[in-house]
């Protein structure tokens, strides 16, 4: 919960003050006291401090009533703070403090109580070990640059201090513009949901930012996350976020394909791309991004690249077309008219080189062409100096034409030096820089597919849910054998290749019975059967199956024998593996052997939407397949859609699932069978 008293204090407490602007107590109140906060500032220290426009008070038992509590002391000395304010009244907490859950079990237990406080006194608590709070009515932070506030700039929430700093003064020079801040340390009471959370529920059409940009260390509730970063969504706001700490891939490759494909990356990406956030790598990224976001909205993909410097314009191509953008090419019938009113020697195709002897007046004629041309839906301009000639004056064009053109407008300006006056000049008049080519190639792609995510509401299709639950209800820990799995997808509506287990040679002669020749026969008990050779195709007779089984039984940890019909076909896959809080991340792709070697997968938290199995379908670098691919015909789409649909459903019933592989699924244009089932239980 976010007390309003943190939002707007009338009066705030800096606990550890000094008049030394090199330590954090100090150095809070130098930028309160510059951000012109209207309130009172309590500056609190055993020892005298004099600093103009802060009452000094020797200890907080001196204070009277007062909104926000800064700290800035040592860890130990915190919860007997904390609990002296919150009796005077004092609801909103920042805690600078490092040496707390960070620290060791000693930190955490302080923190515990820390929270068991603030909480039952209703109040909010921002930290500890953080840098602050930044918006319209006070700067609460102890580092610098402190940007100066906009009503309609981004609203940044980040898990580290020291990364919003580098974030903040990189992004500052490229213009980008910031309302709210918030470092939310160990978020040890309020994380990056609560935010969120109160961003949603105090949201004015008319007076909230609409960008939110997120530097994460760790999601603690990823359905609350989910649900009020979708609810901003849906109002129009636009989130990009990083996610650190996800280099270390999950740790069970040995019992599933699902456990080896699914990293921690994966489930984050999943997450994201449920919420329409969009993903980033980096500082850098997430500045491109941001800036992006705050000019006007690209409504296509294809993009007119303007130019005088060709090297540039190759990178930025490059980087739009390896991302799903598209630079397309412009007929000479098109461009005749312009290209007389360039220099000789100038490139109209796209890329539209008009040459270093280009003029601001040319380039104007350019941006005009292509803001009335109907293959363009938006235009980079890539516009530098190598220290000859001043390019003010192109950049008072590229200016005035950004605020009349229907069409946005990205200017790369990569002159840091050579043109850094005209450059500050241009970000001065509230416009962004994107200093780097590729990282904007990259950026627009992003948003773009991002922007593609449909908030439709997952239906669970029709499954015997009755029987689902009995099936799991009864089932022990590990996995289930063939004929219990076989019973769960008979339940979840999906097709499964007939089959049968033996587990005696003398069983062979009923196969008949329920099988037709050739079949497939399969070593139960080893995890992964084609390592130890416990898969035979193609079996055409009882005297071929009778020494097959055999064989199959001499394999070491070998229990049984399951014995399938013979399907021809591509080969699919679809998993589902539990991630603690996250619930159930479910994969699809190209199946098979190489199913880890290829790596062609895409992924998606349960439970799914059509609409969202259908962008995790098409987003296969295999999908060619699903359209008839070489003469082959295509394969059932929507039946694919549906298993994997279904399979997001069954996860969801029945969370105790904790990995799920259809490994293969054998698939032609007209039917989709599973071929093999692993399943383990995990209650």
């Amino acid at each position: 919960m976010i007390v309003s008293q943190l939002i707007s204090p009338k009066s705030i407490a800096v606990i550890g003050a000094s008049e030394n602007a090199s330590k954090p107590g100090g150095k809070v109140i130098e930028n309160l006291l510059e951000g012109n906060f209207e309130g009172v500032i309590y500056g609190v220290n055993r020892k005298p401090i004099a600093v103009e426009g802060v009452e000094y008070i020797s200890a907080v038992e001196e204070l009277t009533e007062v909104d926000l509590a800064i700290i800035a002391i040592p860890a130990k000395y915190c919860v007997e703070i904390v609990k002296t304010l919150i009796e005077k009244g004092t609801k909103a907490f920042i805690i600078y403090s490092a040496g707390f859950s960070e620290g060791g079990e000693e930190g955490k237990n302080i923190e515990k109580e820390l929270v068991e406080i603030v909480n039952k006194a209703n109040g909010t608590l921002i930290g500890p070990n953080c840098i602050g709070v930044i918006n319209g009515n006070y700067k609460g932070v102890f580092t610098t640059p402190v940007p100066e506030y906009d009503p309609l700039g981004c609203e940044f929430i980040t898990s580290s201090g020291a990364t919003a700093v580098f974030l903040l003064e990189s992004a500052l020079l490229t213009g980008l513009r910031f309302s709210n801040v918030y470092s939310i340390g160990n978020a040890a009471q309020t994380g990056v949901e609560e935010i969120l959370e109160y961003m949603d529920q105090t949201f004015d059409a008319e007076k909230s930012p609409r960008v939110k940009l997120l530097y994460l260390e760790e999601i603690k509730n990823p359905f609350k996350f989910i649900k009020h970063a979708t609810s901003l969504r849906q109002k129009g706001c636009r989130i990009a976020a990083i996610k650190s700490g996800y280099s270390e891939a999950g740790g069970r490759a040995a019992s599933s394909h699902t456990g080896a494909l699914a990293t921690s990356d994966m489930v984050i990406r999943a997450l994201f791309k449920k919420c329409g956030i969009v993903y980033c790598d980096s500082r850098e990224e997430l500045i491109a991004v941001g800036s992006v976001l705050q000019t006007k909205t690209l409504e296509g993909e294809n993009i007119a690249i303007i130019t005088h410097a060709g090297g540039s314009a190759v990178m930025l191509t490059d980087a739009l077309s390896a991302n799903g953008m598209d630079v397309p090419a412009f007929p000479e019938e098109d461009t005749q008219e312009l290209l007389t009113k360039l220099n000789p020697g100038s490139a109209v195709g796209n890329p539209i080189d008009f040459l270093a002897t280009g003029t601001a007046k040319q380039l104007g004629e350019i941006i005009d062409f292509c803001d009335n041309y109907d293959k363009v839906d938006g235009m980079v301009v890539v516009f530098g100096s190598p220290g000859l000639f001043n390019v003010k004056d192109v950049y008072e064009v590229l200016d005035e034409k950004m605020k009349t053109s229907k069409k946005p407008i990205f200017p790369v300006l990569p002159s840091v030096i050579n043109a850094a006056k005209e450059i500050k000049g241009f970000l001065a008049k509230g416009r962004v820089n994107f200093p780097d080519e590729v990282s904007l190639g990259k950026a627009l792609a992003h948003i773009n597919q991002s922007s593609k995510v449909l908030f439709d509401k997952a239906q669970l299709p029709e499954m015997d849910l009755v029987n689902i639950r009995s099936i799991i209800n009864a089932s022990s820990n590990g996995f289930l054998n063939p004929e219990i799995c076989a019973e769960l997808m008979e339940a979840a509506g999906i097709a499964l290749a007939g089959q049968m287990e033996i587990t005696s040679k003398g069983q062979i002669f009923s196969i008949a019975e329920k099988l037709e020749f050739p079949i497939v026969m399969k070593v139960i008990g080893p995890v992964h059967k084609t390592e130890v050779g416990g898969v035979v195709l193609n079996i055409a007779n009882e005297k071929q199956a009778a020494k097959t089984f055999d064989e199959l039984m001499r394999i070491p940890d070998a229990k049984a024998v399951l014995v399938q019909e013979m399907l021809s076909g591509e080969e699919l896959y679809c998993g589902a593996i539990k991630q603690g809080d996250f619930g159930h991340v479910v994969l699809c792709g190209l199946g098979g052997i190489f199913l880890e070697l290829l790596n062609d997968t895409s992924s998606a938290l349960a439970p799914m939407s059509t609409q969202e199995v259908t962008n995790m379908v098409e987003s296969l670098k295999a999908y060619p397949l699903f359209e008839g691919y070489r003469n082959r015909k295509a394969l059932n789409k929507n039946k694919f859609i549906d298993v994997v649909k279904r399979i997001g459903a069954l996860v969801h019933i029945a969370p105790e699932i904790a990995e799920l592989d259809l490994n293969p699924l054998i698939a032609d244009d007209k039917n989709m069978k599973v071929v093999d089932v692993r399943i383990r239980i995990e209650k």
